[in-house]
Formats: C-alpha cells, sequence, structure tokens
C-alpha cells in the first residue's frame, strides 16, 4: 500500500508543475497531461526494471540472459497489448569472457590483483602469458618512445585517471584508441589498464580497437595497479602471468524487440524511441540500461491503456548488440536505408536515472530547438532542460544520425552513473526510481509531440552529414568506438 500512496503523491507533484495549457487540454486522445500522469502512478515500471536486473541480470548479447530478456519484452509488450515484433540480425562475432586471473611476481612476495579482459581481448593460452611489466604511464607517445625496446614482449601499464561522470567515458575511450595501436606497434605482448575506478571496482572497457583480437587487453583493480607503479618507480622488476579465458566464436543470430503504435492520418511516418536492452556481464545493467528500457516499455504500455491514437507511428525499440558497437540499431537503419526518408526523428535513452537536464540535439538544433520547447512545455516544472547542438557518439542514435534522420540523445545528471557504468556495482539498488518515473514524463512528452506535431524533418545527404563529421569532433569520437573507417568507406552510414 506504501509504495501506491507514495506513486499517487509524486503524481500530484508532478501534475503540479505541468503547464496549465497540456492540464487544461480537452483531447485525451492526442494530450500529454492524461499520459504523464499515469507514467508517475503505480505503473508496473519499477517492477519490471527489477526483474531485468536481479531476475535476468547481466545480458551480454548472444547468452542465455540476453535471450531471455528478448523473450521477455516479447511477453511483456503483448500482454499490454502492443504489436511487437522480434527482429533478427547477424552479430559479427561472438565474445565472452568466462575468468581472467593474475600473478604479480618478483617482488618480495607474489600477489594476484582482480582483473577483468576488456571487450574483444585475445585470449591467453590455459597456461596464461607470462611477460615482464613496463610502466608507461598514460601511454603517450614520449613516454611509449622513452620506454623503447623494453616494451617488446611485455605488459604495458597504462595509468587512467578516475572516472567520475559521461566527461570522464568519453576521455576514457579516447585514451583507449590511442594507446592500444601505439602498444601494438610498439611490439607489446599485452596491455594493463588501471581501473578508473576507485576500491577495488572493476568494469568492462567495451569500444573497439585496432587491437581487437590481437593481443590480450585486461583491466585491474586502481589500487594494486597503483602499488605495481611503486614497486617499478622503486626500482625492481616485475613479472605478470595473466590467464585470459574467453569465449569467441562466428557470426550469431541475435533480436531487437519492436513494440509500436500505429499512427492515424501520417501513419506512414515513423518516431522511433529506444533504449538498449543488453548489458555487460559485470553488475546486472541496472542503470546502464535496464532503467531506460523498462521507460521505453512502460510508456508504451500507458500510450495504449490510455487508447492514446498519434498521428504518426511510434516505435518502441529495445535495440541488442548495443555494447558491441551499437549493432541492432545499425542493422535496423541498414535494412530499412529506403524507409529512413519517413522516419521523422529516432531518440535514445541511455545515461541511467539521473535528472534528465536536457537532450543532445547532434547538429541539427536549429530544427529540433523549437519542437523541443513545444514538446517541454507541459512537463517545463521539471526542468531546466538544455540543448546541446554537438554530435554524441556512442549509443544507438549514431547510425541514424550518420543515415540522415533527425535524431536525439536524453542527456542525464550523471548521479551514479558514471562510476558504475559497465562495473560491478551497475546493480537496481543505484537506480534513482522517484527520477525514473520523472523521467519518463519528460520523454513521454517529447515522443507525444514528435508524434502528432507539424513539422517536417528532411533526411540529410551523405554531404551534409559528412560536413558534421568534418567539422565537429565526431570524426574522434567515432574514431574512439572503432567505427569512424567504416562511415569512411561508405560500409557505414548514408550512401
Amino acid at each position: 500500500m506504501f509504495h501506491k500512496i507514495r506513486y499517487a503523491a509524486l503524481a500530484v507533484l508532478a501534475l503540479s508543475l505541468v503547464a496549465p495549457a497540456a492540464a487544461e487540454a480537452p483531447d485525451t486522445t492526442n494530450s500529454t497531461a492524461p499520459l504523464v500522469a499515469a507514467l508517475l502512478g503505480d505503473t508496473p515500471m519499477i517492477d519490471d526494471v527489477q526483474y531485468l536486473t536481479d531476475a535476468i541480470g547481466g545480458r551480454v548479447t548472444g547468452t542465455p540472459a540476453n535471450l531471455k530478456a528478448v523473450d521477455w519484452a516479447m511477453a511483456r509488450f503483448e500482454q499490454a497489448g502492443i504489436a511487437a515484433t522480434k527482429a533478427p540480425f547477424m552479430m559479427e562475432r561472438r565474445w565472452t569472457e568466462r575468468s581472467t586471473t593474475t600473478v604479480i611476481e618478483g617482488g618480495e612476495v607474489p600477489f594476484s590483483p582482480r582483473a577483468v579482459a576488456k571487450f574483444d581481448s585475445a585470449p591467453t593460452s590455459a597456461a596464461g602469458l607470462t611477460a615482464k611489466i613496463v610502466d608507461v604511464g598514460k601511454g603517450g607517445k614520449d613516454t611509449f618512445k622513452a620506454a623503447g625496446k623494453s616494451i617488446l614482449g611485455a605488459w604495458v601499464l597504462i595509468e587512467t585517471e578516475e572516472t567520475r561522470d559521461i566527461d570522464g567515458l568519453f576521455a576514457e575511450y579516447g585514451q583507449a584508441a590511442e594507446v592500444e595501436p601505439r602498444a601494438l606497434q610498439a611490439g607489446a605482448a599485452g596491455i594493463v589498464f588501471m581501473s578508473s575506478r576507485p576500491s577495488g571496482l572493476l568494469y568492462r572497457l567495451s569500444a573497439q580497437s585496432p587491437v581487437r583480437g590481437k593481443i590480450p587487453v585486461i583491466i585491474i583493480e586502481r589500487a594494486e595497479a597503483a602499488r605495481i607503479q611503486r614497486l617499478l618507480a622503486g626500482g625492481g622488476d616485475l613479472a605478470m602471468t595473466a590467464i585470459v579465458d574467453v569465449e569467441t566464436g562466428p557470426a550469431f543470430e541475435s533480436f531487437n524487440v519492436i513494440g509500436e503504435i500505429p499512427g492515424g492520418d501520417l501513419k506512414d511516418e515513423i518516431v522511433v524511441i529506444g533504449a538498449h536492452l543488453d548489458s555487460h556481464g559485470l553488475g546486472s545493467g541496472a542503470n546502464d540500461n535496464g532503467v531506460n528500457a523498462g521507460m521505453v516499455l512502460d510508456i508504451a504500455r500507458q500510450m495504449k491503456q490510455l487508447n492514446i491514437q498519434p498521428r504518426r507511428t511510434i516505435r518502441f525499440a529495445l535495440w541488442n548488440g548495443e555494447e558491441q558497437g551499437f549493432i541492432g540499431s545499425w542493422r535496423y537503419v541498414e535494412e530499412r536505408d529506403q524507409e529512413m526518408e519517413s522516419h521523422v526523428m529516432a531518440m535514445s535513452v541511455d545515461i541511467g536515472s539521473g535528472r534528465i537536464n536536457g537532450f543532445f540535439t547532434n547538429g541539427r538544433g536549429g530544427e529540433l530547438d523549437s519542437i523541443l520547447d513545444s514538446a517541454l512545455a507541459p512537463v517545463s516544472g521539471l526542468g531546466p532542460f538544455d540543448y546541446f547542438d554537438e554530435p554524441i557518439v556512442g549509443t544507438d542514435n549514431f547510425d541514424f544520425m550518420i543515415g540522415g534522420v533527425a535524431n536525439l540523445v536524453a542527456n542525464h545528471e550523471s548521479a551514479s552513473y558514471g562510476p558504475n557504468y559497465h562495473a560491478e556495482t551497475d546493480t537496481f539498488d543505484k537506480v534513482d526510481q522517484r527520477q525514473l518515473r520523472l523521467n519518463a514524463a519528460i520523454i513521454a512528452a517529447v515522443a507525444t509531440e514528435f508524434a502528432n506535431a507539424d513539422i517536417t524533418l528532411p533526411r540529410q545527404t551523405r554531404r551534409q552529414i559528412n560536413r558534421l563529421v568534418e567539422t565537429t569532433n565526431m570524426k574522434a569520437e567515432m574514431k574512439s568506438f572503432g567505427i569512424y573507417e567504416a562511415w569512411k568507406a561508405g560500409d557505414r552510414g548514408r550512401k
């Protein structure tokens, strides 16, 4: 009973912040206010998120848990009376970690830091890889040059800054993209990253790089990496034996889950609201991204229960393969190239359960800002909201963006997202349940406006997209995720 009273109080509070015009709108078919009220009430959203993260847990694409999550999502859409499709696509290869162990020798007493393999790390033999450790600081050109031939056949240790927020995450991906090819070229046998998280916390980096599958790449706990640095700085010689046991395999089939509420007079035009269903195996994928998968599902459920009839068709996408390079959303765009002409907007929600404080408009702010102003007016009391027109690379908006479709990414206050990103601690207890409901109201308001407003958002040409790539930080971000070359070659994005 308590949780029902609490959610009712939340609904009353939030609706007191809703702009009067929205609250008075007589047309319940298209009005935002009834949908906002429903989402702030006692819906199954929190229970869905808990089931997805606690009962199913980590959902690496291709694992039994991931397939279980797909079937669960299909069932939840169908229980809500929403037509849903289990849409197949091919993943290029299988990679999952079984275990990674280490032993450091050369000091007075051997010690064994906890470690995990980076996504796409090469495995070692069953006996492991034993080699000396060379500290190259943060892995800059000068430190590699100074280390010279000592790197040949060695493990290189890379120092990182402690990650506290989303900016730190992008900096970390950028550092890895520069350091890994440098280490490979210098002849390193393997790469050891200092964990960027405190207190022994382990996490998995997932961005692809030219090193993928060529040498082992691991992450060890921060305090023990600092210990290794001190011992080496004191003149000691250390060697590490690491056993990296991973399962690899050929291409395999995975699935997106796409729910749909058909539109009315503009039913051939499509608005996509998406969040990724998969996660990494550390932790249970709560803030990345179970919370927003549950949100997308609940927005669809409440629209159906309220018998809301949008003018445009809304597709509620639960993507798969996001952690391996946004593969599911890429395949969706690739397979529907001609249909992209009728996609009005695609939105991705993927930065946890902190307060939504605005949106990335990804180079199309001139077209999208005024629409967002109208969309957010009914929930203005949940703001303020800012718009950021720089393109963001790193989630499922990406292939819509390079496919020329107007796209948005919700920006969130970091809250607990940064420190727990891809980490063992990304668990249900870190979810801000109250804020998740408020965020759902914000996303629903935006979805409703784009589905109903009199707007025209033409698909961009490759030349227009390339201008965005070349005149912003987008190229560097694409390189840090290992996807720039595919764009450059014309294998990915608008032809």
